[in-house]
């Protein structure tokens, strides 16, 4: 599904809601095959809707360009097999068992067959084995956690082995043993296909440790664009998300440890106060 995809670009992106804009003029050239990029940003920045720009579901100014193709030019159905899109809500109840549920993905991502080959059944196998859902096969979505039925959806969207993998913060109601796994395996899975994967993620942390690049949108801009150790420093904390903190090495790897949140908006220039966290 996704062979010979290089990159895509996103030349000059624009969304509004009525008549306020949420996103203005996002241009980000080269995401590449094989790379995770992260998107991070403060709630209400513009993460979920340049997702949903990107992946055709609201109307926007602009283009998605794919190996330099217009995407708006393609049928909405040639759009939908090459990019596989979750939301950060899930759809509602569910009569299907897990392994259905993920099986229905994978055939609907190869029409024209009336019934399941061994391979969907084997990629099916594999990728459950991978986000540690095989014991829950048999069970039904809706008697699922939040957490599990997240990691289902994930397993929906690498099935269908599409080209761009589109992911609204996959990892939200996920343990900490599960957020690192997801995440690995997300990384694993864009490096092995040749995926191009941009990730919504609000751990900072997520981002530094699997990245290999990170957006940065603020107020529906995009204010940063490279490698996640060069982007996130202390500045853009302050700057971004109002605190005072600093990106320093644990265990060999890059951390953002926070110290207060900050009261004033960050200038350069300008005397930055702080509120210290966890301080009696």
């Amino acid at each position: 599904m996704n062979a010979g995809v290089k990159r895509l670009d996103i030349d000059g992106l624009g969304m509004r809601y009525g008549q306020r804009r949420v996103l203005d003029d996002i241009r980000v050239p080269a995401l590449t095959a094989g790379s995770l990029t992260a998107l991070i940003g403060p709630n209400a920045a513009g993460k979920s809707t340049l997702l949903r720009g990107v992946a055709g579901l609201a109307p926007a100014s602009g283009r998605v360009l794919l190996d330099g193709e217009d995407l708006a030019r393609s049928p909405q159905a040639e759009r939908a097999r090459r990019m596989a899109y979750l939301p950060q809500t899930l759809p509602g109840r569910s009569r299907l068992g897990v392994f259905e549920a993920v099986l229905s993905a994978a055939m609907a991502a190869r029409p024209g067959r009336g019934h399941a080959a061994a391979a969907d059944l084997h990629a099916v196998d594999a990728v459950l084995a991978r986000l540690d859902l095989t014991a829950l096969a048999d069970r039904g979505i809706d008697a699922l956690s939040g957490g599990q039925r997240q990691r289902v959806g994930l397993a929906q969207a690498l099935v269908r082995d599409p080209a761009v993998l589109l992911l609204d913060e996959p990892t939200s109601a996920l343990d900490l043993h599960h957020q690192y796994r997801a995440v690995d395996v997300i990384r694993r899975e864009t490096r092995a296909r040749g995926l191009i994967t941009l990730l919504v993620v609000h751990d900072i942390n997520l981002a530094l440790r699997f990245a290999d690049r990170v957006l940065v949108l603020h107020d529906g801009r995009l204010v940063a664009d490279g490698k996640p150790g060069a982007v996130i420093d202390r500045e853009l904390l302050a700057r971004v998300y109002r605190v005072d903190g600093e990106v320093t090495g644990i265990g060999g790897r890059p951390t953002v440890l926070v110290h207060g949140v900050v009261r004033r908006p960050h200038s350069g220039a300008g005397r930055r106060e702080a509120d210290a966290i966890g301080n009696p």
